[in-house]
């Protein structure tokens, strides 16, 4: 029996629909729980390609609701597009996967995402999402939008020239400025987010017709919503109205208090392995050293250094504190 049988029997689908999935390649940002859930889905689906980018790695309170991660990923704190990578290839070996540990900015999607097919949003990051806008607009790439926190979960897809964007609509997006990291969240919720995501995924790649629809709702009270928002383009938009000039794709900054993580990331002056190790024992500091980061710590707080020189400082409440620990580092 053919791998994919049960999904070329359902009518929405078939054969053809199956070949157009198997031709795709799909990029997703964030590998957290919004996008292991999609990246498993597709890679059974029958996806050709994955491009994954993510800047963490895997920590134990992940586990609750991120899949393809386990206890000794956590223990080694082995980077999310590395361990999702290696738990895909175990589901399909055929899969072709390309992976980035990086933050996700204009420059990384032009360079590595623009020959996909479609986006999946997995960031926990309003600035990604808005890079990741102007980028699906200037280069006629859809993408899905998807979020979740507590028990709420949230999924809308945003097509070139067939729907207006992120900006437009996201005036009517539920309002998701806690986080699952002050807040909670509940596997459920990421569930349905997902789903919505992926089945509009799948309506995309198997290039069957699509019924855009902003879904949103509460998986606890049992509240859901889905609503047009066709009518909500604005021509003056900056990223898909009549004179598009994609701003946030000049945005070129990495210093950022991550979501909700007591964490701070900053550019480091030193980029290579071995210059930076270097450094660390003229300066007396012990350092665990991985195939892609070094980790040490500065006035006790835990600092981790990737290569190229991305830089998280942990245990820090404001961009300022980290500041002063990467200041007193590198002067």
């Amino acid at each position: 029996m053919k791998r994919y049988d049960r999904q070329e029997k359902f009518k929405g689908i078939g054969s053809r629909g199956q070949t157009s999935i198997t031709e795709k390649t799909v990029g997703i940002i964030g590998i957290g729980a919004l996008g292991t859930h999609t990246a498993n889905t597709l890679a059974r689906a029958g996806v050709k390609k994955l491009i994954l980018v993510d800047r963490d790695y895997v920590e134990l309170s992940n586990l609750q609701r991120q899949t393809l991660f386990t206890e000794q990923h956590a223990t080694d704190l082995t980077p999310k597009v590395i361990a999702a990578r290696d738990e895909l290839l175990r589901i399909r070996a055929d899969l072709q996967i390309e992976t980035y540990i990086e933050h996700c900015d204009a420059p990384l999607l032009e360079a590595a995402f623009s020959a996909c097919d479609l986006l999946i949003d997995g960031s926990d990051n309003f600035d990604v999402r808005l890079i990741l806008n102007d980028f699906s607009y200037r280069y006629q790439i859809p993408w899905i939008y998807g979020a979740c926190v507590e028990s709420t979960y949230a999924a809308c897809p945003f097509i070139p020239d067939v729907t207006p964007c992120f900006k437009c609509v996201m005036g009517r997006l539920p309002v998701m400025n806690r986080t699952c990291d002050t807040v909670g969240v509940i596997e459920p919720a990421v569930s349905l987010a997902t789903s919505f995501q992926a089945m509009y995924a799948l309506k995309i790649l198997a290039e069957e017709p699509v019924d855009p629809r902003l879904i949103f709702g509460d998986v606890w009270t049992l509240e859901h919503s889905a609503m047009k928002f066709s009518r909500m383009g604005e021509v003056t938009c900056e990223t898909c109205g009549a004179n598009p000039t994609y701003p946030h794709l000049e945005t070129r900054t990495i210093q950022t208090m991550l979501c909700g993580r007591d964490t701070v990331q900053f550019a480091s002056p030193v980029t290579e392995f071995t210059q930076l190790t270097t450094f660390l024992s003229t300066l007396n500091i012990n350092y665990q050293e991985t195939p892609y980061f070094v980790r040490f710590f500065v006035n006790d707080k835990p600092v981790i250094w990737f290569k190229g020189g991305r830089l998280l400082v942990h245990d820090v409440k404001t961009v300022a504190e980290g500041q002063k620990v990467y200041y007193q580092l590198f002067g």
